[in-house]
């Protein structure tokens, strides 16, 4: 345990820090998740409206993945790496119904 009042308050800090950081990387995995099922909807009935939702969930998790890598919840690569991935899956599933 820590003995000097500035140690306790490093802890409490560390605390609410982990909360937040931790926040962040959920809303980041559930947009994620959305994205991904947008695209499935898409690929099973392509039409104008779903083509819309996949591209708009797409932005807001582009979104919320850079104000994480900005806040340092996410480090730069892994940002990049998780656009990437959903980018690829959006693309496959834009490219399929030609």
């Amino acid at each position: 345990m820590a003995n000097t009042k500035s140690a306790k308050k490093r802890i409490l800090i560390a605390e609410r820090n982990r909360l937040v950081n931790k926040t962040y990387k959920s809303t980041v995995r559930t947009n994620i998740k959305k994205t991904i099922n947008t695209c499935e909807t898409y690929t099973k009935n392509p039409n104008e409206e779903n083509k819309q939702t996949v591209i708009a969930c797409l932005n807001k998790t582009y979104s919320l993945i850079d104000k994480a890598v900005k806040k340092n919840v996410l480090h730069k690569n892994n940002g990049a790496n998780k656009k990437s991935r959903i980018n690829n899956l959006v693309k496959k599933s834009l490219n399929s119904e030609k």
